[in-house]
């Protein structure tokens, strides 16, 4: 018998209910070994095993619905959490979903710095997370606020600047403007817990399989056979997260070595290693990590 079978409450995580933040959800949560509903009509799915219950809201009302202690949990944006001005916080990055909040005027239009903005009506669907910014940095300004897409407002008369996320920017090209200015805020998909929360075993597992899901999908694992003469140089090369591990081989005067190497260089870590002596090269994806 487990201990949730005793007397532990199910932790309560707020998730996104639909777009692609929250099939990115459902993929990691999947990969940290938690269950996911299989119909989106579905809003709450309890995994007992896990001691986990989900429920699947709009994803900017999860700030709220955490902030306000409803739940315990959330998987959410960061833009997102500071536009609510809830009462929750930043727990984990969780790298994905990554964006940018900017802002854009026409490229021809005479807003074209942030200095330029005072006296100006920017259009944004992030009032909360914009007037805060605004403030901070002494800008008087007009929020026209909208629910949705802003790239038609300027065209229309509503604005004189749009403020929004931008990922590629292919949308600001095709409606004839361009960003400009400091990036207001750098999001991307985090967890985030309501404030004051007391974490109990549940919580601190979940937090820990999720670390493991990030090191699993940001690193693999590298194996090689290298010289003992080379070893300091290959080892410079792939010195992991702890230390490299060193085993004799059978052949005298070689080494065998394994080390965890960051996933976005390990092609050139290869060539580098290939050049030091190292042969028998081999790289590993991970499915799960524990360090």
């Amino acid at each position: 018998m487990s201990d949730h079978d005793i007397d532990v409450p199910l932790i309560r995580i707020a998730v996104p209910n639909k777009g692609a933040l929250s099939e990115a959800a459902a993929t990691m949560l999947r990969e940290a070994g938690y269950r996911q509903r299989n119909d989106t009509k579905d809003l709450v799915l309890t995994d007992a095993e896990n001691g986990v219950e989900f429920y699947y809201l709009r994803p900017r009302d999860i700030a709220v619905y955490v902030g306000e202690g409803t739940l315990d949990l959330g998987l959410t944006g960061r833009d997102m959490l500071l536009d609510s001005q809830a009462p929750a916080t930043e727990i984990m990055a969780l790298g994905f979903g990554r964006s940018r909040f900017r802002f854009a005027s026409p490229v021809d239009g005479e807003v074209r710095s942030v200095e330029a903005l005072a006296g100006h009506r920017i259009a944004t669907s992030y009032p909360g997370l914009l007037g805060t910014w605004l403030s901070e940095h002494g800008v008087d300004a007009r929020l026209i606020h909208l629910d949705g897409a802003v790239e038609s407002a300027i065209r229309l008369g509503v604005a004189d600047v749009i403020a929004d996320v931008v990922e590629t920017g292919t949308t600001l090209r095709r409606a004839g403007l361009e960003v400009f200015g400091e990036t207001i805020c750098e999001s991307e998909a985090i967890m985030i817990q309501r404030n004051g929360l007391d974490r109990n075993g549940t919580v601190t597992q979940l937090l820990r399989r999720l670390e493991g899901v990030l090191v699993a999908r940001n690193y693999v694992m590298v194996d090689y056979n290298v010289p003992e003469e080379q070893l300091d140089a290959a080892c410079a090369i792939t010195p992991g997260l702890n230390g490299p591990t060193v085993s004799a081989l059978a052949m005298e005067g070689w080494v065998a070595v394994r080390s965890l190497v960051p996933r976005k260089d390990s092609q050139r870590l290869l060539d580098d290693l290939y050049l030091a002596g190292a042969r028998g090269i081999l790289l590993t994806d991970l499915a799960a990590c524990r360090l």
